[in-house]
């Protein structure tokens, strides 16, 4: 009997990681196309007009939530100023820091104290306060001083209550985006003939390219491991797997780090949940949800061009921090929204969106890790057939490599963003040892943030420790 069950179980994990790596490559098609038609069909030509003629572009609010952020909101918020786009506001969410945030915001931007007519279009935490400064150079900077919400969702809420424009932008403080970001993620809003509610970019490790008052003047890949790792593993998601969903609207989620959205929408779904460990993932899902109900048409973008760079985790600490939050949220999701699980009601994302979470990303941590067992259970009693097994091992291996150096190869078609040779051949190398170095870790990582969810342990918004992107040019130089 036992032996019959693990004969079902070997051709499970057979089919499993055959159907995985068949999606894989036929979103890896699907990508490629995709980023054709992007690269082909919104130029600079496009953008240029957005620019020279500020009648023709509309406005994009850009909230960022801030909680104990003094070691890099300057840079940010100067990085913030520099974008190539006529219309926009910066909103910074003071979520109640206790470090000198608000206190480097007020003096560094020349902020005092305004009257504001605030209201709540969507729940958060009491504000207290909202600063402007008259100094011409900093007229489009806000800042909003509010009590502590305990996450981020809570802080953007505040942002959306305090937004002017029909779009804004959800980010973070740790990340810098390129000057022409926002002509980037509007063209595809004014160039749909169906409502475009959410569009996502690239985004890439900030670790180690050189920055100067907030601007980056020479991308590098990250010096660090983690981060180095990092960056591979974010443009296989955004230039194959989010940029092939994009091709048949069933984007999963619009990342929490970076994302264009429709503000009424996200009012009328009630504003980002509180209580939510996944807030950029629940607050797609419900959109959709939202639309589908009211029987309304949308699409939901993804844009293959680097938009915003952001500080990725430069230890397996912070690592663990941030993918034991990621395995709570996915968690959470599917207990939340589980009435979307298969529910022709709500379409591609009830059909497409959430049975694929479901099976690949949710599942995966766990079958890989029964897997692990099984295949310690079978060495010890001798039931593995060698001739097969490196063969098999070696296959699933390439795969993985090959996928990696396929975005790789998709991001140089994009643009050259690193100098040399040397540099790329740097993440191929990588990505060759992720398997064995860095997978693991996201697997437990992920696996006790499942656990942790369980037992229901309590969470709030912590920091994540900042090394500032100005240490990446002061370094170099000394």
């Amino acid at each position: 009997m036992l032996d019959i069950l693990f004969s079902i179980y070997g051709y499970g994990i057979f089919f499993y990681a055959t159907s995985i790596t068949l999606i894989y490559l036929s979103l890896a098609v699907m990508g490629y196309f995709n980023i054709w038609r992007h690269k082909t069909r919104y130029t600079v030509r496009e953008e240029r007009i957005l620019v020279e003629y500020p009648e023709a572009a509309p406005g994009i609010s850009i909230v960022a939530p801030a909680y104990n952020e003094e070691v890099i909101v300057i840079d940010s918020v100067k990085s913030l100023l520099s974008l190539n786009y006529p219309n926009y506001e910066i909103i910074i969410v003071n979520d109640g820091s206790t470090d000198n945030t608000l206190d480097l915001l007020i003096s560094n931007f020349e902020m005092v104290e305004v009257p504001y007519a605030y209201i709540n279009k969507v729940e958060c935490r009491p504000m207290k306060r909202v600063f402007k400064s008259f100094n011409p150079l900093y007229d489009k900077v806000i800042v909003v001083d509010k009590v502590n919400g305990g996450t981020k969702a809570d802080a953007m809420n505040a942002g959306v209550n305090v937004a002017k424009y029909d779009y804004f932008i959800n980010t973070d403080v740790d990340c810098i985006l390129a000057p022409d970001t926002l002509t980037k993620v509007i063209l595809p809003v004014l160039d749909s003939d169906i409502p475009v509610i959410a569009v996502g970019a690239t985004m890439r490790m900030a670790n180690g390219c050189e920055v100067q008052e907030g601007k980056i003047t020479r991308v590098r890949p990250p010096r660090q491991v983690i981060p180095t790792f990092q960056e591979t593993e974010y443009l296989r998601s955004y230039l194959v797997a989010k940029m092939g969903w994009s091709a048949i609207n069933s984007i999963p989620n619009v990342s929490g780090g970076f994302g264009l959205f429709e503000k009424q929408t996200v009012i009328d779904c009630g504003g980002f949940d509180t209580n939510s460990h996944a807030e950029d993932m629940d607050m797609t899902l419900r959109m959709i949800a939202y639309k589908r109900e009211h029987k309304e048409p949308y699409r939901i973008v993804q844009t293959p061009f680097t938009c915003c760079w952001t500080e990725g985790p430069p230890n397996l600490n912070v690592l663990a921090r941030q993918r034991t939050r990621w395995g709570r949220g996915l968690l959470q999701i599917f207990f939340v929204h589980r009435r979307f699980l298969f529910n022709k009601r709500y379409g591609r994302m009830g059909l497409v969106i959430m049975p694929y979470a479901l099976f690949f990303e949710l599942l995966a941590p766990i079958i890989e890790t029964t897997g692990v067992f099984f295949l310690i259970f079978q060495l010890y009693t001798e039931q593995i057939n060698f001739n097969t097994f490196w063969l098999m091992l070696l296959y699933v291996y390439l795969i993985g490599v090959s996928i990696s150096t396929l975005t790789i190869v998709f991001d140089l078609s994009i643009k050259k963003q690193y100098k040399t040779f040397a540099e790329y051949l740097k993440l191929i190398l990588f990505s060759s040892f992720e398997a064995f170095f860095y997978h693991p870790f996201v697997v437990f990582f992920s696996l006790r943030g499942y656990w942790q969810f369980l037992t229901k342990k309590k969470f709030k918004w912590g920091t994540m420790t900042r090394q500032g992107f100005q240490s990446n040019t002061e370094s170099k130089a000394a």
